[in-house]
C-alpha cells in the first residue's frame, strides 16, 4: 500500500498538469468505455483560474492536518440532493422512481449494504469501508430544453441553457441530461465556483432502472462522481502509476476496463495486486463494488469544521 508524502506545491503540480483538453459533444454517441471527465474538467477550470489550484492545495493540507490528528466527523453525515432534470424528450425526462432508484444506490454504496459488498476479496477485506454517508432527495427540479446533447462545459448549470444549482453549500446538486462525447458523467472537486458546484450524469447511466442500459445500469456512475465530489481522485492518479492520495489503495498501471479477472496484477513497483472493484476505477457497474478506510477518512476530512464542505457537517 501507498505512503502519501507530498508537499503543498507538489499538490499544486499534481492538480494543474494534466490534459488540459475537454471533449465537444456530438449529437449522439454510444459510450463503449466508461468516460469520466471530472479531470478533464479540472483541467479547464485551473486554466480558466490559475487561483484554483492554491485553493486546492489548501484543501489537501486542512485533509492530510485532519486525517492525521483523527478530527474527522463520525460518520453523521446526511446529503440534501437536489436533481436537475433537463430533458428534449419523453425518454430523458426520467422518472421519480428512476431517480429515488439513483439515491437509493448512493446510500447502499456509501453504507456498505450493497449485495455485491461481500464479493471483496479476503486481500481487501481489511480496508474495505463503511463510509457512513446518507443522502436524501430533497427535490426535483425539471425543465425542458432544445439542447441535442450536452458536453462539460457545464452549460446545463446555467440558468439561461439549463438548471442552476440549489444552495450548493449546503445541498448536493446532481443534473441529469444527454451527455455527448461519450462521457457518462463528471463532478467537481472541492474549491471551485459554487456556481457550477455538483455531479452532472448522462439520463441513460443514472439509477438502476428507467432509461438505463448496457453495464452502466446500476447507479454506480454517480458513486463514482459523488466519490469525485467528495475529493477522491481516480485509484490510478490519472497517471501511469500515479497516486490518488490514498495510502491504503495499491498503485494501478492506469484506468481498469470491463470487469477484469481477480487477481489482476499491477507493472508498477512491487506488482501489487489492483483493487479493481473500487469505485474509482473504470470498471463496469457490476466490476465496482468497495471503497476503503484510506478513502473514507479523506472524504470525512472535507465535512469537519474548517474543511470545503463543512456546511453539510452535522
Amino acid at each position: 500500500m501507498k505512503k502519501i508524502l507530498l508537499s503543498a506545491a507538489a499538490l499544486v503540480m499534481l492538480f494543474s498538469c494534466q490534459n488540459d483538453t475537454t471533449e465537444t459533444a456530438p449529437e449522439t454517441s454510444a459510450v463503449a468505455k466508461r468516460g469520466c471527465a471530472s479531470q478533464e474538467v479540472l483541467a479547464a477550470q485551473m486554466k480558466a483560474d490559475p487561483t484554483l489550484a492554491l485553493r486546492m492545495s489548501k484543501i489537501e493540507s486542512f485533509t492530510e492536518k485532519a486525517m492525521l490528528s483523527g478530527r474527522l466527523v463520525n460518520g453523521n453525515v446526511e446529503i440534501p440532493v437536489v436533481v436537475n432534470v433537463l430533458y428534449r424528450t419523453a425518454a430523458e425526462n426520467i422518472s421519480l422512481a428512476q431517480i429515488q432508484s439513483q439515491i437509493d444506490v448512493l446510500n447502499e454504496d456509501f453504507n456498505a449494504t450493497n449485495s455485491d459488498f461481500s464479493a471483496t476479496p479476503a486481500l481487501f477485506s481489511g480496508v474495505a469501508a463503511n463510509v457512513g454517508i446518507t443522502f436524501v432527495l430533497q427535490n426535483v427540479v425539471r425543465k425542458s430544453t432544445r439542447t441535442t446533447s450536452f458536453s462539460t462545459n457545464d452549460a446545463m448549470k446555467s440558468a439561461s441553457k439549463g438548471i442552476a444549482p440549489t444552495t450548493p453549500t449546503t445541498v448536493l446538486n446532481m443534473w441529469s441530461c444527454n451527455l455527448g462525447g461519450g462521457i457518462l458523467g463528471y463532478a467537481q472537486f472541492p474549491g471551485g465556483s459554487a456556481a457550477t458546484d455538483g455531479v452532472v450524469m448522462d439520463n441513460n447511466a443514472f439509477g438502476r432502472t428507467g432509461t438505463v442500459s448496457g453495464v452502466y445500469n446500476l447507479g454506480r456512475t454517480a458513486t463514482h462522481e459523488v466519490g469525485h465530489w467528495m475529493n477522491l481522485r481516480h485509484i490510478w492518479g490519472d497517471a501511469n502509476c500515479g497516486s490518488d492520495l490514498v495510502s491504503d489503495t495499491p498503485t494501478h498501471d492506469t484506468a481498469n476496463y470491463s470487469v477484469p479477472a481477480y487477481p489482476h496484477y499491477s507493472t508498477c513497483t512491487g506488482t501489487p495486486v489492483e483493487m479493481t472493484m473500487n469505485y474509482m476505477d473504470y470498471t463496469d457497474d457490476r466490476g465496482m463494488y468497495m471503497f476503503t478506510n484510506g478513502q473514507k477518512s479523506r472524504m470525512a476530512a472535507i465535512f469537519v469544521s474548517g474543511g470545503a464542505r463543512a456546511g453539510f457537517g452535522i
